[in-house]
C-alpha cells in the first residue's frame, strides 16, 4: 500500500502537485502572519496565531537557541487540525443526513430535541449542544456504521508484547475500525442496522466489549480534533434540522467508497424543504 504511493501514476503525480501547492500557500500565509505579528499588526486569537506566538515566546525564552518549532512544524500542525477536523466533520455530516433521510423517524426525533433544547432561532451555545442526547446518539451511530477513517496504523518503536505476542521494533500494526464497528460478536446481530438507541446509555454500554467504538482512535494518540469535530457536527446538524426537512433524491445511489475517507461514491443528492416555525 505504501509502495503504491511512490509509483508515478497520474493520481500520484496530481497528489504530489496538490501537496506542493498546499505547502506553498501555507508557507506564504505563515510568513505574512509572522511579519504582521512582529510589527504588532495582528492578533493571536486563532490557531495559527497561537502557534506562532508560542513559537516566538519559546524562542525568546531560549535566548535564540533555536528551541522553537520550525515553520515546517507550524504548517504540519495546521494541516493536522484541518484534516482531523474539517474533513472528518464534512464526511460525518454527509452520512448523517443520508441516514436521517433513510430513517425519517430519527430525523423527526432529532429535530424535536433541537427545537425543544435550543429553540427555533439563535446561535446554538455549548451548554445547549451538550444537552442534545438524541443528536449525539445519531452521530455516534453514524460514526460506527460509516467510520470516516476506516483503519488506523501504529508502529512499534521498541520490542514489546501485545496480546501475548512478542513484536520487534518497526512492526506496523493495523486496527481495522470499520470491521470492528460492524462485528456482530461485539455489537449484536443487528450490527449492520442503524440503531442510535444502542448509545442511549453512553459509549461504554453500547457494545459487548469496551472499548469497541473508536472512530477517532484511542489512548494518548487519539485524534487531536475529536472534540472540536463533534462539537462542529452537533452545531451544523442542529442548524440544518431547525431550518430544513430533507429526503433522498431518486438520483441517489448508495455506494460507500474508500477514497482517503469513506465517502458516497456518487455524491449525496438530497431534496431540502425550508421549514417555517
Amino acid at each position: 500500500q505504501h509502495m503504491c504511493r511512490l509509483l508515478p501514476t497520474k493520481v500520484n503525480r496530481r497528489m504530489k502537485q496538490i501537496a506542493a501547492e498546499i505547502e506553498r500557500v501555507l508557507k506564504g500565509i505563515v510568513a505574512k502572519r509572522e511579519n504582521a505579528m512582529r510589527a504588532g499588526e495582528a492578533t493571536s486569537d486563532d490557531l495559527l496565531g497561537v502557534l506562532l506566538e508560542s513559537n516566538m515566546a519559546h524562542c525568546r525564552d531560549s535566548k535564540g537557541a533555536g528551541m522553537g518549532i520550525t515553520t515546517d512544524d507550524v504548517i504540519g500542525e495546521c494541516k493536522l487540525f484541518y484534516f482531523a477536523d474539517a474533513e472528518t466533520t464534512s464526511v460525518l455530516l454527509t452520512w448523517t443526513m443520508i441516514l436521517l433521510c433513510m430513517h425519517p423517524e430519527w430525523q423527526d426525533r432529532a429535530r424535536e430535541e433541537v427545537l425543544r433544547v435550543l429553540g427555533p432561532t439563535g446561535t446554538p451555545d455549548h451548554d445547549g449542544l451538550s444537552r442534545l442526547k438524541v443528536v449525539t446518539m445519531v452521530l455516534y451511530e453514524v460514526l460506527r456504521l460509516y467510520t470516516p477513517v476506516m483503519a488506523i496504523h501504529r508502529e512499534t518503536y521498541k520490542p514489546m508484547e501485545l496480546g501475548g505476542v512478542r513484536y520487534p521494533a518497526g512492526v506496523v500494526l493495523m486496527l481495522p475500525l470499520l470491521c470492528v464497528h460492524h462485528d456482530k460478536e461485539v455489537w449484536g446481530a443487528d450490527a449492520d442496522k442503524f440503531r442510535p438507541e444502542r448509545f442511549s446509555e453512553g459509549i461504554s454500554k453500547a457494545s459487548a466489549d469496551a472499548p469497541a467504538f473508536f472512530p477517532f482512535g484511542w489512548g494518548p494518540r487519539v485524534c487531536i480534533g475529536q472534540n472540536f469535530a463533534l462539537l462542529e457536527a452537533k452545531m451544523g446538524l442542529a442548524i440544518i434540522l431547525r431550518r430544513f426537512s430533507f429526503q433522498l433524491s431518486p438520483a441517489y445511489m448508495h455506494a460507500p467508497f474508500p477514497v482517503g475517507m469513506l465517502q458516497p461514491q456518487h455524491g449525496a443528492q438530497l431534496r431540502l424543504k425550508t421549514l417555517i416555525h
